[in-house]
């Protein structure tokens, strides 16, 4: 029993949060069935040949596609305005697969350098072995897009906001600077959340996810998410995944349309809080900087208005006295958790020179304002004031 998509299209982003994708089996049940199942059987031999030469649209082994999947991949495309998903096991699957399905030895691909340690792996180490030629750029600096974009490019890799810096960069001027260039564009929009940006409607191509962060957002399971054009999906990533296997599990798939149901409640409380530690950090003696969008001394605070619904659920901060009060300082907290896991209901702090971004070279660290003194706080569910107090006691005794 699927609803009608017509229908579910013309229903709101709430309501699509709730109900987007559901498809009742024959028990009529209220929740999401996990199909646990690997594989699936058929009346008949010629049915499974049909199966395989894809004359008949239908479920063949859950590592190409499976009924609970399906059901968080549709969801996500109401979610996102977007016409095709392909769910992964985890958010660097998702990273990965968009890009490694599209490109070949020979291609040139462009990077955003404040990106998330393991995508800048990727985009350096990985690719670079399969005989793919990475640049990358400031991302802030328009002029570094374009002098990179001169020539014929395949792909173009940007993750904003960035982690951890909280960078902000312009979606739709280098969606036209790469499209000019013949490039995909893909957006990690992890930080920000399908709630508060809509990549694709600001010229991006491909949009990526790491369900494990806000769309989980309760420190369950793991998960990504690739959304693109049905073409990209069905034609260029479908292939490659299919005969590489980062299948999302039937279990995770469940958990994370649980999740998706209050998504955006989470993330409207999550933003209101983050909103005021931001403030309540750039008041205390002993931080050197307060990085958040949407504080008006972010250096792309306007930028971040017209980009995105709200400013995230992240802050930045550097602690004055550098490592060694960082450490003392995290050492300190009672209630916030030393986690590198981002956009859970409970606010979690984590020390990126030594953690996500400890592969980094110092100077390069240095480049992306990652020192030693930086902090990283993803701001809960808490009540506010419980995590300011944590905040300036941990902070009053380091």
């Amino acid at each position: 029993m699927k609803i009608d998509k017509d229908i579910q299209n013309s229903w709101r982003p709430k309501t699509q949060m709730v109900r987007g994708g559901l498809n009742r089996s024959e028990f009529g049940e209220t929740s999401e069935a996990i199909f646990a199942t690997s594989g699936y059987v058929y009346g008949a031999a010629e049915e499974a040949e049909d199966a395989f030469k894809d004359r008949v649209d239908r479920f063949i082994y859950s590592r190409f596609s499976n009924p609970t999947v399906d059901m968080f991949q549709d969801r996500m495309c109401l979610i996102e305005n977007a016409p095709a998903c392909r769910a992964t096991a985890t958010g660097m699957a998702a990273v990965f697969a968009s890009m490694a399905c599209m490109v070949k030895a020979g291609d040139h691909v462009v990077g955003s350098r404040a990106v998330f340690g393991s995508c800048l792996y990727i985009l350096t180490e990985i690719l670079p072995r399969y005989g793919v030629e990475t640049t990358i750029v400031d991302g802030l600096d328009l002029n570094q897009w374009e002098d990179a974009l001169r020539r014929p490019t395949a792909c173009v890799f940007i993750e904003t906001p960035s982690n951890p810096g909280l960078d902000i960069i312009d979606i739709a001027a280098v969606s036209e600077l790469a499209h000019a260039a013949g490039a995909k564009v893909v957006i990690d929009n992890v930080f920000a959340s399908p709630v508060l940006q809509k990549p694709l409607e600001l010229g991006a191509d491909i949009v990526v996810y790491s369900a494990t962060k806000h769309i989980d957002g309760q420190g369950r399971c793991m998960g990504g998410a690739i959304l693109g054009s049905e073409d990209y999906c069905d034609n260029v990533l479908k292939p490659f995944m299919r005969h590489t296997g980062p299948s999302m599990s039937p279990f995770n798939a469940w958990v994370l349309l649980k999740g998706l149901e209050t998504l955006e409640l989470r993330i409207e409380q999550h933003c209101r809080n983050a909103a005021n530690a931001a403030a309540f950090l750039s008041g205390l003696d002993g931080l050197t900087r307060v990085v958040y969008p949407g504080l008006e001394s972010h250096p792309q605070h306007e930028l971040a208005k017209r980009q995105m619904k709200d400013f995230g659920t992240v802050v930045t901060f550097d602690v004055d006295g550098g490592k060694e009060r960082a450490f003392r300082f995290l050492n300190g907290l009672r209630l916030i958790d030393i986690s590198n896991n981002l956009g859970d209901t409970k606010s979690l702090v984590t020390h990126p020179a030594t953690t996500t971004h400890q592969r980094l070279p110092a100077e390069d660290r240095a480049a992306l304002g990652i020192s030693d003194s930086l902090v990283r706080l993803s701001v809960g569910l808490e009540d506010i004031e419980d995590i300011k107090e944590d905040i300036a006691q941990a902070l009053a005794s380091a």
